[in-house]
């Protein structure tokens, strides 16, 4: 099947653009642009919009009345998926890891706001009950009469790829238009793999001499290498198209976590305030601020080299600076 073939609704402001890093690229020593997919505009913005547009598109044609997805307290995929579903008329169903706070802010505040019901699972024992939780949710739904649809964490399937399939599709149409050769490198954060999994099938379409780089945000019981090769594998046979993966042709830079998922790290920290400070651009504790920090740290040990071009995939998640404010203004005294 063709891309443009597979059905997908129209929810994110696209093309975003991409944005030229002088004074950063001076200071790295590489040539960086930013592909801003922050400024996807829907539901707050960010990447998930783009995997959302072929998910609800599948959604919308079974006639869904509940949308259930999950993720952390502070999930861009949840908040937009919790928008998503009711632009189209569903009551979005968010199960989250982490106990139910005192103060809702960030993206747990925009999830209130767009009507989410929200189920709080304790965080030791999310990973053993989130499946069992969500298909509670969803049988519940369907005792109603209502149909329910269980999107997987961050997007993650092969349908949700397709959002970074066209992505890079997106891209090699704005370089071409520019008159600029494709970047060297392709970074992004990896939390779920979905993102990564559509960008690997989009390269291997339009910028085959591309590498792409995956800074992982969070661990992963299986790694990442892995999962995001049975991803790219099935999409590709979604597109039917030759190309296979195994977990050796997938890069995970994987120094970059810290103590772990939504923890910040003070590399991360440091990666925030150097982006702000020098090209007024906002990054987040959870994906972002860890992912520019592992950039730097590749440039640094030599495993991107000085003087590349580098094209990083911002996406999204300012809102998840807020809760964090504490930490993020420790250096403030008097």
């Amino acid at each position: 099947m063709k891309l443009q073939a597979i059905p997908r609704l129209s929810l994110g402001y696209l093309p975003t653009p991409i944005e030229k890093m002088e004074r950063l690229s001076a200071e790295l020593g590489i040539s960086l642009s930013v592909k801003r997919d922050d400024f996807t505009g829907f539901g707050g913005g960010g990447n998930k919009v783009r995997k959302l547009e072929y998910l609800m598109a599948d959604a919308v044609a079974q006639g869904v009345k509940v949308l259930i997805t999950t993720g952390g307290h502070q999930s861009n995929h949840a908040r937009m998926t919790a928008a998503a579903a009711r632009k189209y008329g569903m009551k979005p169903i968010l199960v989250l890891r982490g106990n139910r706070p005192d103060l809702y802010q960030g993206n747990l505040l925009l999830d209130h706001l767009f009507g989410a019901e929200i189920d709080f699972l304790d965080p030791d024992a999310y990973f053993t009950e989130i499946n069992p939780r969500m298909e509670h949710h969803a049988a519940e739904a369907e005792a109603r009469g209502e149909k329910a649809y269980i999107i997987p964490l961050g997007g993650a399937s092969a349908l949700g790829a397709m959002g970074y399939v066209n992505a890079v599709k997106e891209l090699s149409e704005q370089y071409a238009a520019a008159g600029t050769p494709a970047p060297r490198y392709l970074v992004a954060p990896v939390g779920s793999g979905g993102t990564l999994a559509g960008i690997h099938i989009g390269c291997s379409l339009y910028w085959p001499d591309t590498e792409v780089v995956g800074i992982a945000v969070t661990g992963s019981a299986v790694p990442f290498s892995e999962r995001i090769a049975v991803m790219a594998n099935a999409g590709a046979e979604l597109l039917d198209i030759d190309r296979r993966w195994t977990a050796e042709d997938i890069r995970i830079e994987n120094d970059y976590i810290g103590r772990g998922y939504s923890i910040p790290s003070d590399e991360g920290n440091a990666a925030i305030k150097l982006a702000g400070n020098r090209e007024g651009m906002l990054l987040d504790p959870v994906y972002t601020g860890k992912a520019f920090a592992g950039i730097m740290g590749c440039v640094e040990k030599g495993s991107i080299e000085k003087g590349s071009s580098v094209l990083f995939i911002h996406c999204g998640g300012s809102p998840a600076l807020f809760p964090y404010a504490g930490l993020l203004t420790s250096d403030l005294t008097g």
